[in-house]
């Protein structure tokens, strides 16, 4: 074959996955099964035909991914609400992955016959839970507000424990006579670094953003991803924690008031899908089937113990002094899903030439799998069976850009009005609203009704307010929002 037709081939395939992978998660919402086990199957199935072992690469693409799925996460969270749960996040994050670690570590040792170091490297790679995972799951339920705010902070905020202790056994196999002490100052140095880091870029970002002013509103979802592969790329020159700096970075950026905020969120959700299809392609494509056969009754075995003992003891220690029921830890405990980040981290001792890492590798890939298939498609009906079900009460305004403008500096806002609203029973002229911000449509029951002076606010109107930028907080003053 001539190398253009080869080309010609690649951007072919490439075409069909993206189109497959985007269509396959009407299967994942259907059957609640996260999207990450149909993007493998397709790497597997893809894997008879060609062949393919690059382990760096893999990681690589799975690290920016990473980036990018943090990021999402992290815009898209208010802090306002998972401020509440912040310390039971953090408490799974840190003690609840530690414990996750240990309990499959050992296990580990038994079950494949080898050393507790290389024991307890199994269990630091499948220690933390997945953010795209969580994420995708959670986002077809009405899981009440405290239990899924504390499964997505957890999820964003776990992956750098993961990391931290998987590299540093890694160090501890290599280097014997390491000293546990100097593990834990350095855990607590790129911890606190990477927080620094993350909340300065992300005021930064913000600054930035807010002040420049580009010809094409596409340019500032580019730019926000910018600074948050800044921030990786930042922290992880400086020796702290890289993953913890992005979602940081986002967090500060999605709770700012930010221009072009519905820009660059919807264009960073393509994006990000566009990564997690490539990034489970390619780890489909480095497992070898035949091999993983022969680690079936291993792996699911592991998996098992993660699912019911691991993850179970992690959550309910790390949760003992908090107000969760027994029946809210059950499903914090079951909603544990197993992602990319164990697999990108199962490449490490791959790459790190470890004797046992083509065996670790096939290992954390079947406990991943088996995870997300077993707790994923069953997450909804247990919400459902232990009552956990609340509906969605957010009164956050959501910001609709004026991209045919170009440079004009206005936006249009649609507000969701709740029962809580003091505009409730009102009418628009009684709101003095001033010249520049005008009621340009209400949405009242699937009718779209013209706005007039005397026309009378109700609970569950959805209104379009065309605004200029800078009397974004007027607005929201006027309306009750802030």
């Amino acid at each position: 074959m001539s190398l253009p037709n080869f080309i010609d081939s690649i951007i072919l395939l490439c075409g069909a996955l993206l189109l497959t992978g985007v269509l396959t998660t009407k299967f994942s919402s259907r059957f609640g099964m996260p999207a990450l086990v149909l993007f493998i199957a397709i790497g597997m199935i893809l894997s008879r035909f060609i062949y393919y072992d690059n382990a760096e690469l893999t990681q690589l693409v799975g690290i920016f991914a990473l980036i990018v799925i943090l990021f999402q996460g992290g815009m898209q969270t208010d802090f306002k609400e998972i401020k509440p749960v912040l310390g039971p996040a953090i408490s799974l994050a840190t003690i609840g992955v530690l414990l996750t670690t240990t309990v499959v570590g050992l296990c580990a040792t038994y079950i494949l016959n080898i050393s507790l170091k290389e024991g307890l490297l199994i269990g630091a790679i499948v220690g933390s839970t997945d953010a795209a995972a969580v994420f995708s799951v959670l986002g077809g339920t009405n899981l009440k507000k405290r239990i899924r705010m504390t499964l997505e902070a957890e999820s964003g905020s776990n992956d750098p424990m993961a990391v931290f202790l998987t590299v540093s056994i890694i160090e501890w196999i290599g280097q014997p006579d390491i000293h546990i002490f100097g593990l834990l100052l350095s855990f607590i140095m790129e911890m606190g670094l990477g927080l620094v880091i993350g909340v300065l870029i992300g005021m930064l970002a913000v600054f930035v953003i807010n002040r420049i002013n580009f010809d094409s509103s596409g340019l500032y979802p580019v730019m926000a991803l910018g600074f948050a592969v800044m921030s990786y790329a930042a922290a992880a020159w400086l020796g702290a924690s890289g993953l913890l700096a992005v979602y940081v970075m986002a967090l500060v950026l999605g709770n700012a008031e930010l221009t072009y905020r519905k820009t660059i969120q919807a264009f960073n959700q393509g994006f990000a899908w566009m990564m997690q299809i490539a990034m489970f392609v390619l780890l489909g494509l480095l497992v070898f089937p035949n091999e993983l056969s022969r680690v079936v009754w291993q792996g699911l075995l592991m998996s098992l113990i993660l699912i019911f003992v691991a993850r179970p003891i992690g959550v309910f220690c790390s949760l003992l002094f908090t107000k969760f029921a027994v029946r809210e830890k059950i499903l914090i405990s079951w909603a544990g899903l197993r992602g990319a980040v164990p697999i990108v981290l199962a490449t490490y001792p791959v790459l790190a030439g470890i004797k046992q890492g083509e065996l670790f590798f096939n290992v954390v890939f079947f406990v991943v799998l088996t995870s997300a298939v077993i707790q994923g498609t069953t997450i909804s009906p247990l919400t459902q069976k232990l009552s956990l079900i609340e509906k969605d009460k957010s009164k956050t305004p959501s910001l609709l850009e004026l991209m045919a403008l170009g440079k004009a500096e206005t936006e249009i806002n649609h507000v969701l009005v709740n029962d809580d609203m003091p505009m409730i029973g009102k009418e628009i002229q009684q709101l003095n609203l001033p010249d520049d911000i005008l009621f340009t449509a209400i949405i009242r029951e699937k009718r779209i009704i013209t706005p007039r002076g005397n026309t009378v606010i109700e609970a569950g109107d959805t209104l379009y307010v065309m605004n200029p930028k800078k009397k974004r907080k007027d607005m929201k003053h006027i309306l009750g929002l802030s």
